[in-house]
């Protein structure tokens, strides 16, 4: 599985390493264009490379990790998705009061889905802190959990299997309308540090 992302934040720069780690080659994005990501490319680790957005978007999986406010402006440079996996990331805050957006009845992440037409959207790794998500997926003699959902079961089962080569515990909280709205910024996941111990 090839993996790029859209964005280079903390987030993604966790996801990067821990993907990096297992054995992914991944292309690196951001809207400053891939000159400003070569350093950060070398030090995520071998076989990160850094690219522009329309060629990160290439991918098997891209990794969406960008402000709410620039998730709109980020997909329309994307010409067309086929059917590749769009891992959201994201999480629509109002700032600056640091509260959940009003989206209305939808989640965000049906919101991603609707502005990207033929990719199958799932919701992780969104729901820790960027310290907490770049530390080891080992905590208490158990591993980290990380939480997805989607309504594409085929794209679960792949998010799943990277998230447990990277070393975390994957848990499906369900689709989008239901999961996502418990992982998505003030749900009851977001910011909660689960620990998956040994029977």
């Amino acid at each position: 599985m090839k993996i790029g992302t859209i964005g280079a934040g903390n987030i993604a720069q966790a996801f990067v390493r821990h993907a990096a780690q297992a054995g992914f080659e991944v292309v690196i994005s951001s809207k400053s264009g891939p000159a400003a990501l070569l350093d950060l490319a070398a030090a995520l680790g071998p076989g990160v490379r850094a690219r522009t957005v329309e060629e990160a978007a290439q991918a098997d999986l891209v990794l969406l990790s960008v402000p709410w406010d620039a998730v709109a402006d980020v997909l329309d440079r994307v010409p067309s998705w086929n059917n590749q996996i769009l891992l959201d990331t994201t999480n629509a805050i109002q700032f600056p009061d640091f509260k959940p957006r009003d989206l209305g009845a939808k989640t965000s992440s049906e919101i991603v889905a609707e502005l990207a037409p033929g990719a199958r959207v799932v919701k992780g790794f969104n729901t820790l802190a960027a310290a907490v998500l770049a530390a080891s997926p080992s905590e208490s003699g158990g591993q980290r959990v990380v939480v997805v959902s989607g309504d594409d079961a085929a794209a679960k089962a792949d998010v799943l299997a990277l998230i447990n080569k990277m070393g975390f515990a994957g848990l499906d909280l369900g689709g989008l309308s239901t999961g996502g709205r418990l992982q998505q910024f003030g749900g009851a996941f977001s910011g909660v540090n689960l620990v998956k111990l040994p029977a």
